[in-house]
């Protein structure tokens, strides 16, 4: 007994074999926060506006603050890791994230409750590249896919136990239970960190701040994700979106002038040189792009036509992220022996497939047909989140591993903002079409109030049979026609990821120099990292 006590001892004790995996062990407690937080608050809205008096305004940005400074930030809070310390960095987000989340646990009102998102979308911007990068710095190229694999897994697990958490803590304890189930998350993740994590940073720059490229950057982006967001509300054509647009182009492209001509940039645009590099991240984009609208959409589906509570279609969405959960260390597994590009070629396709096979789903359709495209979409989405990630990070030296990992991160936050505008405005173009034919005499201003409620989830709500029916098949049809479109993007990304994205895995104890993905794409017959 004494001897298996001692055994067990040693293996918890801090050792150069372990280290690495009690490092993965304080990345995954922190992502397993920041994720549960992008799933977690949308079930309580109900309360809070009961607690806080608060308008759908106030509720809407509950959810967008938090999205839009976690979106803007990311590629900043990688590079700040790289220049002062990547674990330095991402301590000071897990704190700021504890604090402002115990803030807003205690908020007295809704102005209180979105500044503390936008704090706490900061810290999980400074977090979430800290992540990764020090898990890439952590695991040598040959282990890598593994490590990442079962980060994706923790991942996709607080994605999909956000809303059953959500919705049992705002029913039967308190909405501000939500934001306080972090601290001890939290109080974990430093405590590992502290205990395990050794300090890695970009040797290669000195520890100067590009201040230019932060303030262009964060200018273009906030502006570009705040059109998206905001789009099918205020109307594309409004003067608000097209200022807006007009200031995400300036900002953008005075941030790519920036980075061209400054000493040391915050992005190196040579990453994308790297074929492996630029395929990884549009393979992200185009798989948020897919993945954040069909749940969105789906989930409005599930609530308003199939009539579910918001807890009961949480639950019928965890089948595919179960799938999800046990694909991403097998697929990360695979990408360690067999090369990222096989998976993300297969996966892109079965998301095509699977989309294409829900797009004939109709008002009156059973569980039973969706599970089984749900259990195919888990499958599919396993076998890419994993094998993206580890094509991305090793096409590049892993002292720049920290950028890289926040442009990876900006890009499926982007990708998933598109598809949601893109699809939401898809969705009101046909379901218009379709309310036109259904109902020729109902005056306009009454057809553009159903049209607006067919995006909100609000369709048939004290109206007439005939009008409920109309609405409920123009969005079934406006959405049959939304995931068509996802799927067709997802063929796209397919054949995107087989000509970009190299084949072969990675070799044993080697990384890439900065020489090498730069000149990846001219030395063709160079073993490949990704």
């Amino acid at each position: 007994m004494n001897s298996r006590l001692r055994g067990r001892a040693r293996s918890l004790a801090l050792t150069e074999e372990n280290r690495r995996w009690w490092t993965l062990a304080a990345m995954c407690f922190a992502l397993f926060m920041i994720m549960l937080d992008n799933t977690v608050v949308n079930v309580a809205l109900p309360s809070i506006q009961r607690d806080l008096h608060a308008g759908l305004s106030a509720l809407q940005w509950t959810v967008n603050a938090y999205t839009l400074s976690l979106a803007v930030l990311l590629v900043t809070g990688g590079r700040l890791g790289d220049i002062f310390g990547r674990r330095r960095v991402f301590l000071s987000g897990v704190v700021l994230f504890a604090l402002s989340s115990g803030a807003i646990g205690l908020a007295p009102n809704d102005s209180f409750l979105v500044a503390g998102r936008v704090i706490q979308g900061i810290g999980a911007a400074l977090m979430m590249p800290g992540t990764l990068s020090i898990i890439s710095n952590t695991f040598p190229p040959e282990e890598r896919g593994k490590a990442i694999g079962t980060w994706a897994g923790v991942s996709a697990l607080a994605l999909a136990i956000g809303p059953v958490v959500g919705g049992f803590l705002a029913e039967d304890v308190s909405w501000r239970a939500i934001f306080f189930l972090n601290l001890p998350v939290a109080a974990g993740a430093v405590a590992i960190t502290l205990f395990a994590t050794a300090e890695s940073r970009d040797e290669t720059v000195p520890r100067v701040v590009d201040y230019a490229g932060i303030g262009t950057l964060t200018v273009g982006l906030t502006a570009l994700v705040l059109a998206l967001v905001e789009g099918n509300a205020w109307h594309w054509g409004s003067a608000r979106i097209v200022t807006l647009l007009a200031m995400a182009l300036v900002g953008l492209t005075a941030f790519v002038v920036v980075e061209m001509r400054t000493r040391y940039p915050m992005v190196d645009f040579s990453f994308f040189r790297s074929r492996s590099f630029l395929g990884a991240n549009i393979v992200a984009f185009i798989v948020t792009f897919s993945m954040f609208a069909m749940f969105f959409f789906l989930a409005l589906y599930l609530q308003n036509i199939l009539g579910y509570s918001p807890i009961q279609a949480g639950i019928r969405f965890l089948p595919m992220t179960v799938v999800i959960i046990v694909m991403g260390p097998i697929s990360g597994r695979l990408a360690d022996r067999i090369g990222p590009r096989p998976l993300l070629v297969a996966g892109l396709v079965a998301i095509a497939g699977t989309l294409f096979w829900q797009s004939h789903l109709t008002a009156h359709s059973s569980y039973s047909f969706l599970l089984p495209p749900f259990l195919l979409m888990g499958l599919a989405l396993g076998l890419v989140m994993s094998p993206m990630s580890t094509a991305a990070m090793n096409a590049v030296d892993r002292t720049k591993a920290g950028v890289a990992s926040g442009t990876l991160s900006m890009s499926r936050m982007v990708g998933g903002t598109f598809g949601i505008a893109v699809l939401g405005a898809l969705i009101q173009a046909v379901g218009r079409s379709k309310i036109d034919q259904r109902l020729p005499a109902v005056p306009a201003g009454v057809k553009d109030q159903l049209v607006q409620g067919l995006g909100q989830g609000t369709a048939g709500h004290h109206v007439s049979a005939q009008v409920a029916h109309a609405t409920t098949d123009a969005y079934v049809a406006a959405l049959q026609a939304g995931l068509r479109v996802s799927a067709a993007v997802a063929v796209i990304g397919a054949i995107l990821a087989f000509i970009l994205v190299r084949g072969r895995r990675p070799q044993p104890q080697s990384e890439p120099t900065v020489g090498e993905h730069v000149a990846e794409t001219e030395l063709a017959a160079q073993p490949a990292r990704a």
